[in-house]
């Protein structure tokens, strides 16, 4: 089971690399609040769809709405 404050496994980040770019525990907290929930999302959208180029749009796009609310939170 995935901790509550990382939703996304190292497991997970092997079957699909973007994963790995909804870490957040290198951000200074302020900011790891702010990345947090995307974390989650990426990871239930991880557990409930199909790999496939949908699934692969579907991250990138959580990926640029994830760096845009970091970065507005600057």
């Amino acid at each position: 089971m995935p901790d509550m404050d990382n939703a996304i496994t190292d497991e997970m980040i092997e079957v699909d690399s973007i994963l790995s770019y909804f870490t957040f525990a290198h951000l200074p907290n302020h900011l790891q609040t702010i990345s947090r929930p995307f974390n989650v999302i990426a990871a239930e959208m991880f557990a409930k769809l199909e790999r496939g180029p949908e699934r692969t749009v579907c991250f990138r796009k959580l990926l640029e709405a994830k760096d845009c609310a970091v970065r507005a939170a600057l």
